[in-house]
């Protein structure tokens, strides 16, 4: 396994995080597998030296929080060795209060995803999205309480614009709360739009890049509009909404020629293809299929030549932001 630092913090990471939105509950979403059908997962990640697991309380409604404290308790893994992240912001149930990114809702997320995560921090909680109807110095002031009362060892962000990045920032710099380290974002061959503005400022302002669906939720393992669809593409709302113009399948039918050249699968080029830009720290992958995870790791030995990534990025064409709300 290959380590780097996040961001300019000491903090070393896997070069691939394991999402942990796959296991949960059923009752969230079809597709999702159970703790008993996790574990080989979670253990063949461990065997393969990830130490970067991410996790959020709205999946599953907890219950990928619980799996996730559960199977790293099972497999005896000692808590200082192992990079925890959570999330706060997504609505939990129907109380009022019970979403968003208010002092409030912030001090309750934290205890309730500790207890069900069993452990006493977090090393890396971060607000899942923007919060329109809170102010961000509340946010952040709140954020840094949990930082300074153990709680966390550091704060990220998830998707958002550049602009409300850094005004988080600033707030926090204005008056000496704990900064973001990390930006969690969506990015992938067939939606690159944040290479305009938040990843030159991620890159010029040390923070980590930790991107979800690099592999564009298993886009690549389909070849036309029309091609055949997992039971997760049949039932995930949120992947048409993402990835479904034309354009995007010319971008995957250059993925498929030069996997086909390497003798690897396309979503191993479009993995490779994120991990060869060099302010990637760690994408996020998800996995249900235990052949789609070993594809993952033999991903990280593919290195694409110059040539190969200017085929590859030939035919994108500008998205609208997607992924922000």
């Amino acid at each position: 396994m290959q380590y780097t630092n996040l961001g300019k913090t000491g903090m070393k990471v896997s070069r691939l995080c394991l999402g942990m939105m796959t296991y949960g509950s059923k009752t969230w979403r079809e597709w999702i597998l159970d703790e008993e059908a996790a574990k080989p997962f979670v253990k063949k990640a461990l065997d393969a030296g990830i130490n970067f697991f991410d996790t959020a309380d709205v999946y599953s409604l907890g219950e990928s929080e619980k799996i996730t404290g559960n199977l790293l308790r099972h497999f005896g893994v000692r808590r200082e060795n192992v990079v925890v992240a959570t999330k706060v912001h997504g609505q939990l149930s129907a109380d009022i209060n019970d979403r968003g990114l208010s002092r409030k809702h912030i001090m309750d997320a934290i205890d309730n995803s500790l207890k069900r995560l069993q452990m006493d921090y977090v090393d890396l909680y971060q607000i899942h999205r923007w919060d329109y109807n809170t102010p961000i110095a509340e946010t952040m002031e709140a954020l840094n309480d949990v930082v300074r009362a153990g709680k966390a060892r550091y704060i990220g962000a998830s998707s958002m614009f550049a602009w409300q990045f850094m005004k988080a920032q600033h707030v926090s710099e204005m008056n000496g709360w704990t900064k973001f380290v990390s930006m969690q974002n969506h990015y992938n061959l067939v939606y690159r739009e944040e290479e305009r503005e938040m990843i030159p400022l991620c890159i010029d302002q040390g923070i980590g890049l930790i991107p979800w669906s690099p592999m564009a939720r298993g886009f690549f393992a389909r070849n036309s509009k029309s091609g055949t669809e997992t039971s997760r593409l049949k039932t995930d709302g949120f992947f048409k909404e993402l990835y479904d113009r034309d354009d995007d399948f010319l971008v995957a039918k250059r993925a498929q020629e030069i996997a086909k050249e390497r003798g690897v699968t396309s979503s191993q080029i479009a993995l490779a293809w994120v991990l060869s830009k060099p302010h990637i720290a760690a994408p996020i992958i998800g996995s249900s299929k235990i052949e789609h995870f070993d594809q993952a790791m033999a991903a990280l030995e593919i290195k694409l030549t110059e040539e190969e990534i200017q085929r590859l990025e030939e035919f994108y064409q500008p998205h609208p932001a997607l992924g922000h709300s």
